[in-house]
């Protein structure tokens, strides 16, 4: 690591396998993988709340303490957590578009909350430098490639993948709970709203509701989400057949809405800076992750020379 580099934090060094393990303690019945593993049994039993240092030690049949020589905050357990929760994108089909790998990104993005709603739960503070994190968005922005779309407009496409999914999941998640803690089924809930909007929406007072809910657009089987998608994409699409006729691409600077009360709010240019930084942070990590790379290769090489002279001696 050069003195320009800056110290990777303890859990994305984690994540990335170049942390350095504890000197002392049960290193056999304990590890930092068998750690996450009982940390996300936990979660997906009984809620992200139910997951503490305490609980999991308790799990393993340890001490507290035991486990912070292997993983020292709760905050690098949560982000280990995630990562082996989301795990890698799946494989793209040597005949897919870039269309049809973003829809099937997005279909594996919302298997993914289903199955382990607690992510959900976890803050959103920025684009974590991890593996599976940046396999994902790696897998994102690699679809549309052969797109005349600037990296930028790649980004974009990916976050709107991303949030379309996360919404999804939010929801979903959210039904899921209900009929789990009520033990309802799903035409139980459907069943239950209808009475709910009977019973409380008039034609008077929300007209366009009520004739939704008249039209029978709630007892639908239509999935709204890969509806929105699928607008969402058509979009891209246009704009991407746009471009390709000769259209320019569309200015960075209209992008932001240009309304003044949005401009001098400090939550905005707040956020807008976290970006700036989070970018930076991740170019930084980049950098690290290269330079733990070069570390690696000349580890194994020099590992392959002295086995190789072993061998030759043995000889």
């Amino acid at each position: 690591m050069t003195a320009d580099e800056p110290e990777l934090p303890r859990g994305i060094a984690l994540a990335w396998g170049v942390a350095a393990d504890p000197q002392r303690g049960p290193k056999r019945e304990m590890s930092v993988e068998r750690i996450v593993d009982v940390a996300v049994e936990l979660a997906d039993s009984d809620g992200l709340g139910a997951v503490s240092m305490a609980a999991v030690a308790s799990r393993l049949g340890f001490t507290p303490m035991s486990l912070y020589r292997y993983v020292s905050a709760k905050d690098d357990l949560l982000l280990l957590m995630q990562e082996q929760a989301i795990g890698l994108p799946p494989e793209s089909d040597a005949d897919a578009d870039w269309r049809a790998r973003l829809r099937q990104l997005y279909s594996a993005q919302v298997a993914m909350f289903m199955a382990h709603p607690w992510v959900l739960s976890i803050p959103i503070e920025g684009s974590p430098v991890t593996p599976h994190s940046s396999a994902w968005l790696d897998a994102a922005l690699e679809a549309p490639a052969a797109t005349p779309l600037t990296s930028e407009e790649r980004v974009a496409v990916s976050l709107l993948i991303a949030g379309q999914a996360r919404f999804c999941g939010v929801v979903m998640a959210g039904y899921a709970d209900r009929m789990r803690e009520r033990g309802q089924s799903p035409d139980a809930v459907t069943a239950e709203e209808a009475a709910l909007y009977d019973m409380l929406i008039s034609d008077a007072e929300f007209p366009a509701l009520r004739a939704a809910v008249d039209a029978g657009a709630f007892a639908s089987d239509a999935d709204p989400f890969r509806f929105g998608l699928e607008r969402c994409l058509d979009g891209v699409e246009a704009y991407v057949a746009a471009l390709a006729d000769g259209a320019p691409h569309a200015e960075p600077e209209a992008w932001v809405e240009a309304d003044a009360a949005l401009q001098s709010d400090k939550r905005y240019r707040d956020a807008r800076k976290a970006v700036h930084e989070a970018q930076k942070a991740v170019r930084e990590a980049q950098k690290v992750l290269r330079s733990a790379r070069r570390v690696e290769q000349q580890v194994r090489k020099e590992a392959l020379e002295r086995s190789a002279r072993v061998r030759r001696d043995a000889s």
